[in-house]
């Protein structure tokens, strides 16, 4: 930079941090969230579904815990957005937690194929979890598992990887002075070793044709343009151009020591030109011609975003004894997964006005619907694998609050649906007792039509299910 753009580049540094949420269009489209909230919003230019906010808690607000949206910071909704995967791909989210870049591709893929999420950290997993749940997303495999064992079980097998790499965070100085605190003079040297070390894993993991996007969220250029230039030259992987979006740059070809435009593909977003943190996105693709894809989606397009090919019906009831999951097929991978769902569907007919089929898996007392594109559970470290439905225990169920968040409020037999601005909303999410008369048995409590979670009709009042983790404090 000249003295006169690092002059406004220091500057930058000295602003308040940038807040931004990113709408959840499994369930809302952003006509219908803008009419809705009453908080300040401001579209960020570079991706459609994410705002701006100026509200001070958001996090507070009923539609927060309906899942309608994602607390984000504007420049992390850049790298999904460049993987752009289509329904029903498998894609691999190597480092995922807190779930932001998770929830997004699940939201790009309308909730269809898979993506394998993984963290290594147990404690961030649980997060991880929390936040999917929240969004209704069912998709997914979460793990917590090192990359290296990853790819002994996923060799050559997801269309597309998240790279979204541990990095020395020199663009979150602003947002977080833990990264400032955390920083040492050696520290992106070991970022790129232990970088390296993971994209060797992912590599390992993507299959011929497929498409990986690397990101970080620093300055460094030994850990962006120049390991761009090392991983195209070890595993002749090629870059590919990603498309310009309003207020990034290019990222800085020379840096990377090549003087040609090869590694001008990717994009940079320096705080002192856009609203968002310090961020580095790069595309790469691996060589070789993919596999059939039939049965797990359209072939990547490359850099370009994906195409709503979401298509509405209802599941149909069969003989539950097929070995393979098919659309309007039900199967089971146990016996005590077999004698679970016997009790759920007395519940689902009992509660719900739908039916759902798959593959169900029990784990411990958990009951779950597996992601149509994993008919087994992998030999795996695992905290949460498709659709947690709830407990059983000593032939009850118990519905979870995942189902119903993956639901929608006209799946309900019984509904106690409340306006944001109702006291009752907040009183339900604090955990507390509401006063309602109504059917006995289990009721959905909605705010504005959009699914909160349980609670269960007796007499004069109704028991608050919402879990207590998930607790408005």
């Amino acid at each position: 930079m000249n003295a006169d753009e690092y002059a406004l580049f220091r500057k930058s540094f000295d602003d308040g941090r940038i807040n931004g949420l990113r709408l959840n269009t499994l369930k809302i489209d952003s006509a219908c969230f803008v009419k809705l909230f009453e908080g300040k919003l401001t579209p960020i230019p570079w991706i459609k579904e994410g705002y701006y906010y100026e509200e001070s808690a958001p996090g507070k607000h009923p539609y927060y815990h309906a899942g309608l949206y994602y607390i984000q910071e504007p420049s992390a909704m850049m790298p999904a957005q460049v993987l752009s995967p289509v329904p029903g791909e498998r894609v691999l989210d190597l480092c995922a937690a807190p779930g932001g870049k998770t929830t997004h591709l699940s939201c790009l893929m309308k909730n269809s194929g898979l993506v394998v999420s993984n963290d290594i950290s147990p404690k961030r997993v649980k997060a991880l979890v929390k936040n999917i749940e929240l969004m209704g997303i069912t998709n997914t495999l979460v793990v917590n598992e090192t990359p290296d064992r990853l790819a002994s079980v996923f060799p050559e097998y997801f269309d597309r990887v998240l790279l979204d790499v541990p990095c020395s965070g020199e663009g979150m100085f602003r947002k977080d002075w833990g990264a400032i605190r955390s920083y040492s003079r050696y520290k992106s040297l070991e970022c790129v070793s232990l970088q390296r070390e993971i994209f060797d894993k992912a590599f390992a993991m993507l299959r011929p044709g497929g498409i990986i996007v690397y990101s970080t969220c620093t300055f460094n250029p030994d850990e962006n343009e120049r390991n761009m230039a090392y991983f195209a030259k070890e595993y002749n992987i090629e870059p590919l151009p990603i498309r310009d979006y309003p207020g990034w740059e290019r990222s800085r070809g020379e840096w990377s020591g090549d003087l040609s435009e090869t590694f001008s593909r990717g994009l940079r977003l320096w705080p002192h030109k856009a609203r968002g943190e310090g961020h580095f996105v790069f595309c790469l693709k691996k060589p070789g011609i993919p596999p059939d894809k039939e049965n797990h989606g359209d072939a990547p397009r490359e850099g370009q975003p994906c195409q709503e090919r979401l298509t509405e019906g209802k599941s149909r009831e069969t003989t539950p004894n097929a070995n393979e999951h098919t659309p309007g097929k039900t199967s089971w991978t146990s016996i005590d997964a077999r004698r679970a769902l016997e009790v759920f569907r007395a519940f689902e007919r009992d509660n719900l006005n739908t039916f759902m089929d798959g593959v169900f898996h029990i784990k411990g007392s958990s009951l779950l619907r597996l992601p149509p594109a994993l008919p087994e559970v992998p030999d795996l470290r695992w905290e949460k694998a498709g659709l947690y439905l709830g407990e059983y225990a000593k032939g009850r169920f118990e519905p979870s609050a995942s189902l119903a968040m993956a639901l929608k409020m006209s799946d309900f037999r019984r509904v106690l649906n409340l306006t944001s601005r109702d006291h009752g909303v907040i009183r339900y999410l604090k955990g507390e007792t509401l006063i309602h008369d109504g059917e006995k048995g289990y009721m959905a409590i909605c705010v504005d039509g959009f699914p909160l979670g349980w609670g269960k009709q007796d007499g004069g009042t109704l028991k608050n299910l919402y879990p207590k983790g998930w607790r408005m404090q």
